[in-house]
């Protein structure tokens, strides 16, 4: 996936002037950022996002400025065994191709931003479509040479349990772009000294989930270890289409935790979704890094990984 919510907060704040917009269309090797990823540009030189991690950024730059004073849309493309990669700095083994749009009617028009926005806004995805011959994007299907790239809805996280744990989790969660609400009917736990800068929600943790409407963008952890708490808000996951729901405890308390889900009529197969213990086994002590387990363990399946019960030295030899 990439990761363009930088870019489509500039283009919204960025409106109405003149803009280039770059676009990763191809990769090989061990490119350093994925197909899909935007860098925007503004005339006066200020730009966000990345299309190599840093790498040929300098010479994008030019050619945005080149296409923002009226040259049509290009397709560079940037590799290891060419002259101009090593000028530009991409000497770690990858091939990409990148391609750079005015924004404008006839190039990426600016209502496209719009569009996706609204779209991500609603819990939905967007799929822009490219001609790569005439360099037009659109929401129509093209003729011949294409690019799609596809925008899903802003990752998010529900945490259900004002602890510790989720202390550290929220900031990792941050970190990584993503969007986290704390749930907690409990008032002590539930504060903003605790949680600085991130959103609380003290409804009935069923009741709370259920109001989110988790989708494939979303993670649901709970960390209470209340009953009274977690197993509502689980129930309440488990009829969704979370990208993933794990709990906090023990597999002798999460044994326990499937005979009470089972007797208040959950399915053994969706009960089988449960990441439980939860989170990567890293070996984890202390809540710092059980939070790290549990970020690794929600990023796996927001990427659609395998294997996330691997143990560590697995990971490292798979060169995960």
């Amino acid at each position: 996936m990439a990761d363009n919510d930088s870019v489509l907060s500039a283009a919204a704040a960025w409106k109405g002037a003149p803009m280039a917009i770059a676009t990763v269309v191809s990769t090989w090797g061990s490119a350093p950022r994925p197909r899909g990823s935007h860098m925007i540009v503004h005339r006066d030189g200020r730009f966000e996002g990345s299309v190599s991690g840093g790498c040929v950024e300098s010479d994008i730059l030019a050619t945005a400025a080149e296409v923002i004073a009226g040259a049509p849309f290009v397709v560079k493309s940037y590799g290891v065994e060419d002259a101009a990669a090593w000028e530009v700095g991409l000497p770690c083994g990858g091939e990409i191709a990148v391609m750079v749009q005015p924004v404008s009617a006839e190039g990426f028009d600016p209502e496209l931003f719009d569009r996706i926005s609204e779209a991500r806004d609603s819990g939905k995805g967007l799929s822009v479509t490219t001609d790569l011959d005439s360099g037009a994007s659109s929401l129509r299907p093209a003729q011949g040479a294409t690019f799609v790239n596809r925008y899903d809805p802003p990752r998010r996280l529900l945490i259900v349990g004002a602890v510790q744990i989720a202390q550290a989790l929220a900031g990792l969660a941050r970190e990584l772009g993503v969007a986290t609400v704390v749930i907690d009917p409990r008032a002590r736990f539930l504060t903003e000294e605790r949680f600085p800068g991130v959103a609380l929600d003290d409804g009935w943790p069923d009741e709370a989930v259920a109001a989110y409407a988790p989708g494939p963008s979303t993670a649901v952890v709970t960390l209470s270890h209340d009953t009274k708490i977690d197993d509502p808000a689980l129930i309440a996951a488990l009829a969704s289409d979370a990208a993933y729901i794990g709990a906090l405890g023990s597999r002798r308390s999460h044994a326990a935790r499937r005979e009470r889900l089972a007797a208040a009529g959950v399915s053994e197969d969706r009960i089988d979704r449960i990441d439980a213990p939860v989170g990567l086994d890293i070996g984890a002590i202390g809540p710092a890094e059980i939070a790290l387990s549990i970020a690794a363990a929600m990023i796996a399946a927001f990427n659609a990984r395998d294997g996330l019960k691997k143990p560590a030295a697995s990971l490292l030899a798979a060169g995960a």
